[in-house]
């Protein structure tokens, strides 16, 4: 099953804003997020580490949590477990995010029911850095 179509992913990416929290993301060069991480920042997104260690991550202020993000963030990266991210989509909704991103992988039908009830525009088991470049 597909979990956003195509006019979804061009406005999450190209329309709700450029500031993305993502969540998983630490100093580990072997994880998808940090090599993920820097093809957003190349295509002009501001990532906002989200790590329980809070590291500083590609020169940006890392937080343990969402909640712990002292300003808006426009979309929530997600790459944790499938059975950890339904809780962190519900934090993005509380957070106040305009797009909830599940990457490959990463499925929860009911985080997705519940994300896009709550009006956030979703997309799950797909990866930004292989959909910005085909954009343009």
């Amino acid at each position: 099953m597909v979990y956003g179509d195509a006019a979804t992913v061009r406005k999450i990416l190209t329309e709700l804003g450029d500031t993305w929290a993502v969540v998983g993301l630490s100093n580990n060069r072997d994880r998808a997020a940090y090599g993920v991480a820097q093809v957003l920042q190349r295509f002009g997104k501001k990532v906002v580490p989200v790590h329980p260690k809070a590291e500083t991550v590609h020169g940006e202020q890392g937080y343990a949590s969402l909640a712990d993000i002292p300003f808006d963030v426009d979309v929530v990266d997600v790459f944790v477990n499938s059975d950890l991210a339904g809780p962190v989509a519900d934090e993005a909704v509380a957070k106040g995010a305009k797009a909830v991103w599940f990457q490959l992988g990463v499925v929860d039908e009911a985080a997705y029911e519940r994300t896009r009830a709550a009006g956030l525009e979703m997309v799950m088991d797909r990866c930004p850095a292989i959909e910005i470049p085909r954009l343009n």
